[in-house]
């Protein structure tokens, strides 16, 4: 095990336990890290580079890689942080909802959301007294070939909070908002089976699909690309020979039927 990697974990356990105010034991196992604490209901499993898959290894918790956690490290300590100790509380009936720009949505994503921030074609927010506090970004809508020729599916791309902020009922008020504007059949969309392996989605009226297999990646600096076969990754190799392959989890695939 690298002595980057625990030098980086160990900086991550000192800050949950600033923020937190416990103690964050941490455990060296095979070939990876754990904390874990009675103080937080999940544990957290940290991956060096040099470990490609996870899956020998538990997988009800919380699964963060070293290059993700080297450049997202203030967002993943505010994430968990947010999960036990949120900073403040808003109920979803006292904000308001709008549609918002491309721009803005953008720019939320890159200081609030762990993936690639995406466009999307529709993009609502929640606003606090006039500050955006959470959103969602909705796709186009595509025919399916089973149902009727007005019928349209949407998929949500991304959705998040303002860190440190627990938006109550905020993306039920979100998608609300959408269907009333567009009237989908169906919204679906996909969890990271790396944060959650039992979608919360349900509380809202979602229904799980399929649980999607693990994607393996070819990582290089700051960059995560993906591959198909051999193939691919024999060009991105040769792209790009200081990388290293990882998997992730896989995705739970959601659908929540509008009526």
């Amino acid at each position: 095990m690298n002595p980057a990697f625990k030098d980086l974990v160990i900086r991550f356990k000192i800050e949950l336990e600033r923020h937190l105010a416990v103690r964050l034991p941490l455990i060296e196992l095979d070939g990876y890290l754990q904390i874990e604490s009675s103080e937080l209901t999940k544990k957290i499993f940290l991956y060096p580079n040099e470990r490609r898959s996870r899956f020998q290894g538990p997988e009800e918790g919380i699964h963060i890689d070293e290059d993700i956690l080297a450049q997202k490290f203030d967002l993943i300590v505010q994430r968990i942080v947010a999960k036990w100790k949120n900073n403040r509380r808003i109920y979803a009936r006292k904000t308001i909802v709008a549609r918002i720009d491309k721009k803005v949505s953008q720019q939320f994503l890159v200081e609030h959301h762990l993936q690639t921030p995406l466009p999307g074609k529709y993009r609502y927010g929640l606003y606090e007294q006039g500050e955006l506090v959470s959103i969602a970004v909705f796709s186009g809508g595509r025919r399916m070939s089973d149902k009727n020729d007005e019928y349209r599916s949407f998929e949500l791309l991304r959705f998040c909070n303002k860190s440190g902020y627990n938006v109550i009922g905020g993306l039920s008020k979100l998608i609300k908002a959408f269907a009333k504007d567009f009237s989908p059949g169906d919204i679906m969309t996909y969890t990271d089976r790396d944060w959650n392996q039992h979608s919360s989605l349900e509380k809202i009226g979602f229904t799980i699909k399929d649980i999607t297999a693990p994607i393996t990646f070819w990582v290089a600096g700051a960059h995560r690309y993906t591959y198909r076969n051999e193939e691919e990754l024999s060009v991105l190799m040769d792209q790009a020979p200081l990388g290293f392959p990882k998997e992730n989890m896989g995705s739970i695939k959601m659908i929540l039927y509008i009526k």
